[in-house]
């Protein structure tokens, strides 16, 4: 099991905040989906360092996320 860690900011004027809400437009749920995308990852579970209510922003904001195996062989960089 890999674990990578993100250092992020974002503008929260769009969003109902960092976590996963039903049927409202979120941080956790775009970053996901974006990082799943990039990756080719599926199910990829994000977990923030803590929470933010509607339209705030972060400044610098922590999350991570596990996968099996290694995003990047290092052997290979």
């Amino acid at each position: 099991m890999k674990r990578y860690f993100i250092k992020l900011a974002y503008d929260g004027s769009d969003y109902f905040g960092w976590q996963t809400q039903v049927n409202e437009l979120n941080v956790q749920d775009v970053l996901t989906a974006a990082i799943e995308l990039i990756c080719g990852l599926k199910d990829l579970k994000i977990v923030g360092c803590g929470r933010t209510d509607t339209g705030v922003h972060a400044a610098n904001y922590y999350a991570h996320f596990d996968v099996e195996e290694a995003l990047v062989d290092i052997d290979k960089i």
